[in-house]
């Protein structure tokens, strides 16, 4: 483990905790050594955490059925998407709006549920999310719509996504098809926009100062968490590798192996503040 100069908080100051979750906690639906002991932790020592995720084709209640096919027992309230980050950004910028979207069913639950119509007929915004079928047909309809005036939002900037056949396109890779069709960027709510971090720090009731984003890569969850003041934790089980670290004009506070390490620094904490010479 290593830490930055930045700051002198630790894990043991840390009361609320953010993570990434592919590459983190699983990875290619297998759980990662330490990660249900991690969770275990949190939940044994009443420490309010969300688990985040730019994708936005599922619901927290699909998220967490695969989370506990993979052995991880995350509770729904406990996962927080990019859909659910941009429906709560929307509403707040325009509450009870109209929006065309493209996207599954965890982008237009979401949406629905933050009381927003779905129509393709004069919507304020166009709203682009994953999904495993990007058709031609909504995408022009998107450019036209744009075009029209409706205001363009991406829920994350991933320009490719896994499947089982190898890397396919996925929202950044539709978002920039769309913006040189129309000369609009979009506004993009997901990592690394400190607004995703924002909006999960309010829906646990969290603060900065105490809270901290444990990521695996460097240019979304490590950048948006020293950005938004969290505490930042890389772990090496999913994207960046070690030798990558060199790269980046910027360092997570704390580096770790993996979230196995991460629990063993935290259980080690506990157990010497239980000593009786802590309890002096």
């Amino acid at each position: 483990m290593t830490t930055s100069i930045r700051g002198t908080r630790t894990v043991h100051d840390i009361k609320c905790w953010l993570t990434d979750m592919d590459g983190v906690l699983v990875h290619e639906n297998q759980a990662i050594k330490g990660a249900a002991e991690l969770l275990g932790y949190w939940r044994e020592n009443n420490l309010r955490f969300l688990v985040l995720t730019n994708n936005s084709i599922f619901t927290p209640r699909d998220l967490r059925a695969r989370l506990l096919a993979s052995g991880l027992d995350v509770p729904e309230e406990n996962i927080w998407t990019s859909a659910m980050a941009t429906a709560e950004f929307l509403a707040r910028q325009r509450p009870g709006g109209r929006t065309f979207v493209i996207g599954e069913a965890g982008l237009t639950t979401a949406l629905h549920d933050a009381g927003f119509i779905m129509t393709d007929q004069n919507p304020d915004y166009v709203v682009l999310g994953e999904t495993r079928t990007y058709s031609f047909e909504a995408i022009t309809k998107a450019i036209r719509l744009i075009e029209g005036g409706a205001k363009f939002i991406a829920t994350n900037p991933d320009a490719t996504g896994p499947s089982t056949e190898g890397i396919m396109p996925a929202t950044g890779a539709i978002a920039a098809l769309i913006s040189r069709a129309t000369n609009r960027d979009p506004y993009v709510v997901g990592k690394p926009n400190p607004m995703m971090f924002r909006s999960a720090l309010n829906r646990i009731d969290a603060h900065s100062e105490t809270t901290a984003m444990i990521g695996d890569r460097m240019d979304t969850d490590i950048v948006a968490g020293m950005e938004a003041g969290l505490l930042t934790a890389l772990v090496y089980t999913g994207i960046t590798a070690r030798e990558d670290m060199d790269t980046f004009p910027f360092r997570p506070d704390l580096q770790f192996p993996s979230v196995a390490n991460l629990h063993a620094e935290l259980a080690k904490g506990a157990a010497a503040a239980e000593t009786p010479a802590a309890k002096k």
